[in-house]
């Protein structure tokens, strides 16, 4: 069974952190420092902040499931602005290459279209070149690029990817 849907129990959230911290530790070790993989996992990838995400400020999480087994996942929430912001889209390595990927940003739009928003927008580390190719091949288009401090003397130097819906 492959398949997508929401995570809304605390078990599932929890499952879900543990999948970040396996993606993020072997996708991010040659974009980032393991220091900040590290911070960031806890800061926005924890169950704590994923919780805190899901209860606080209305996001979104779905897992992506093959056979049963949670291989991905992504997370969304209402700007308010009349758009859909695409906060976390990652699958484990394994899985890659396949399409899932793209699954996963049809369903996304899908949200977008069925609460009436314009566009899907999301932002992605400037060194992360897979993935920038991946964003680009979907239509996405960079509208800015931006630098955010996240404390602990880390800094996001990320593209803003925006789509149309």
């Amino acid at each position: 069974m492959t398949g997508i849907r929401q995570l809304t129990t605390d078990a599932e959230l929890a499952a879900n952190a543990e999948l970040a911290a396996v993606i993020w530790r072997e996708h991010f070790v040659c974009i980032i420092t393991p220091e900040q993989i590290e911070y960031m996992l806890d800061k926005f990838q924890s169950y704590e902040a994923m919780k805190r995400q899901v209860t606080q400020e209305h996001y979104e999480y779905y897992g992506f499931y093959l056979d049963g087994v949670q291989v991905g996942y992504f997370a969304v929430a209402d700007a308010g602005d009349g758009t859909l912001f695409l906060s976390k889209l990652y699958l484990r390595k394994e899985v890659r290459g396949r399409g899932y990927a793209s699954q996963m940003f049809e369903r996304i739009k899908a949200i977008g279209r069925e609460r009436g928003l314009k566009s899907v927008w999301l932002t992605v580390n400037r060194r992360n070149d897979s993935t920038v190719a991946v964003y680009r091949h979907w239509g996405m288009k960079v509208i800015r690029e931006q630098d955010a401090d996240i404390g602990n003397g880390f800094v996001m130097d990320d593209y803003v990817f925006s789509i149309d819906l």
